[in-house]
């Protein structure tokens, strides 16, 4: 992996978030698999033929050899890594969060890393300050995957959700937006302030699907429902992640947010048939599937919003 970023043009899309240590079991807290936005991010990118640059925080002991070798790597220095525990249960997830890493700012972001062609900003931790939002150039698209943003954590480090306080100071700079239905603890309405800032939302859904919407150029906002491609699931850690790194890489090819979602969906569907990365498909795989699978969205020609 490289270590240095030689040149604006070298930066294909960009990942800033820290790295995760995702404990395997969280009674033995030696082992653990890499985890966090910024990594599952790398893997599809690398998997779909682009070219991931990874600004992060992690220790110098830490394992990075999931990332693929493709992955352009920055690794700021810290002394802690940001530990993980995901619990899955009938309810849905519960999470634990030890040994946050400290924050990306923007004295972090180097003058040869603001032109990507892409920018996919993945916190995990509260991690990423609100004022790196606002350096990319006008030609890169910028997406946000907000869920760091709207975690708060106790004195045992059980996780909670908590209000995106600095949700004003970063949505008008995206393009994007990309959230799970979990985010919004299932109330479409705390959608509605992000509308006024971002042009396109999208929502993931677990099991069915995803939606989008798009706000037209009237101010109409255009609703598309995706369907979910059917999968046996064996680990869903990091689907959202997938999602909307698929996603985003298939938008800034097509500019169509439909296929690419429906592009997304079918990524997530296919990787959460694995452990960890391992299930992240190529892009033939995907196409192979949506040529055996046509589709046609359902369309909410003006949205609830």
């Amino acid at each position: 992996m490289n270590t240095t970023c030689t040149s604006a043009s070298a930066v294909d899309i960009l990942l800033i978030g820290n790295v995760t240590r995702d404990l395997v079991d969280e009674r033995e807290l030696g082992r653990y698999r890499l985890g966090g936005t910024v990594t599952f991010a790398a893997v599809v990118a690398d998997r779909l033929g682009r070219r991931p640059t990874v600004l992060t925080r992690a220790t110098p002991e830490t394992d990075l050899s999931a990332f693929p070798a493709s992955t352009q790597l920055i690794v700021l220095p810290t002394a802690t890594t940001t530990t993980f525990a995901n619990l899955y249960t009938p309810q849905g997830r519960v999470q634990y969060c030890y040994t946050p890493a400290p924050p990306i700012g923007v004295d972090d972001i180097a003058s040869d890393l603001r032109h990507p062609d892409m920018v996919l900003l993945g916190p995990i931790a509260n991690e990423i300050e609100g004022e790196v939002a606002t350096l990319f150039a006008a030609e890169t698209l910028v997406a946000a995957v907000p869920q760091g943003w709207m975690r708060r954590w106790d004195g045992d480090g059980r996780v909670h959700a908590r209000h995106w306080e600095n949700a004003g100071q970063i949505l008008p700079h995206l393009d994007v937006l990309i959230l799970s239905l979990e985010d919004i603890d299932y109330e479409w309405e705390r959608l509605a302030p992000a509308f006024a800032h971002v042009p396109l939302v999208v929502v993931t859904e677990y099991r069915d699907g995803s939606t989008v919407f798009h706000r037209q150029p009237d101010g109409r906002i255009l609703e598309a429902k995706i369907p979910p491609r059917p999968a046996v699931e064996v680990d869903p850690t990091g689907a959202g992640d997938i999602f909307a790194t698929a996603f985003l890489i298939r938008l800034e090819e097509t500019r169509d947010p439909v296929e690419a979602a429906r592009f997304g969906n079918v990524a997530a569907s296919m990787s959460v048939e694995h452990p960890g990365t391992t299930g992240v498909p190529a892009r033939q795989a995907i196409f192979d599937y949506l040529q055996r699978h046509p589709f046609e969205p359902t369309l909410v020609q003006q949205s609830k919003f």
